[in-house]
């Protein structure tokens, strides 16, 4: 069987991309000794210590539980507003709807960094400070103009005529809404679903800076992973692989609607 390029240089891609992801498997099965003695491509021991660490102990543990609940959270909160948003700017014109829809999109450029203290100030004085919502909320700033500009796509390749027959047969737009148009952007939802979970899984800055202990995420306590016998690498490498777990199962359960997004919708 003769193998072509593109097949060649595709399956050297995919295995200089799962690289990182083997060494960091590697590490979690190793001890510390043995990560900062000799190189090995392989444990020597194997061990799960690493893991028994990471789910006995309340400070690791509580870290994915506060990840999963603020990103819930703020994937929730971002789909419910961007929903009747995208609808607004798809099927109306109005005046300053391209410069308000620019301006949604100039949120999700600008860096975390520029809202970090204001979002701190705003929440200490409120007693919002290191809770889920607060970093839900604080996420909601980039994810939001996201999830418009994914469903506005979306919802313009629905025809404007399904609308109108809809209230000729006497829907209500709620009605017609949920029954009716949210189903025929699934694909969409989906699409903008995921993107919302993965930006707000992976972020870092205002998490850690609006959380302190009761909502310290994954991330953050990754960051602080020093003692005074050095560097836990075995521990370290263990909550890596941890943490890709949520994101692979999200990517596994809407793998169908991402496909359908490249091929659909605005992505």
């Amino acid at each position: 069987m003769r193998l072509r390029p593109s097949a060649i240089v595709m399956t050297l891609y995919l295995l200089f991309l799962m690289v990182p992801i083997y060494w960091l498997v590697n590490m979690s099965l190793k001890t510390n000794a043995e990560i900062t003695g000799a190189f090995s491509l392989f444990p020597r021991d194997p061990t799960l210590r690493n893991y028994a660490v990471i789910l006995t102990d309340p400070s690791w543990y509580m870290g994915y539980v506060n990840s999963i609940i603020y990103v819930v959270m703020n994937t929730v909160i971002s789909i419910t507003v961007a929903l009747p948003a995208a609808y607004a700017f798809s099927r109306y014109s109005f005046m300053g709807d391209k410069h308000l829809f620019f301006w949604l999109l100039t949120n999700r450029m600008s860096p975390p960094a520029v809202f970090a203290l204001p979002f701190f100030q705003l929440y200490s004085s409120i007693g919002l400070f290191d809770t889920h919502i607060a970093v839900a909320l604080a996420h909601s700033l980039f994810n939001v103009p996201l999830a418009v500009w994914i469903l506005e796509g979306f919802m313009r390749g629905v025809p404007k005529e399904i609308d109108e027959t809809a209230y000729i047969d006497g829907y209500s737009f709620p009605r017609f809404f949920v029954r009716i148009f949210m189903p025929l952007i699934a694909s969409g939802i989906g699409v903008a679903a995921f993107f919302c979970f993965m930006f707000s899984w992976v972020e870092l800055l205002l998490s850690r800076t609006l959380t302190s202990v009761n909502a310290k995420p994954i991330a953050a306590t990754m960051t602080r992973t020093v003692s005074a016998s050095g560097m836990d690498w075995g521990v370290l490498a263990a909550a890596g692989v941890l943490t890709i777990i949520p994101g692979a199962l999200v990517i596994w359960f809407v793998r169908n609607y991402i496909a359908k997004g490249f091929a659909l919708g605005r992505v």
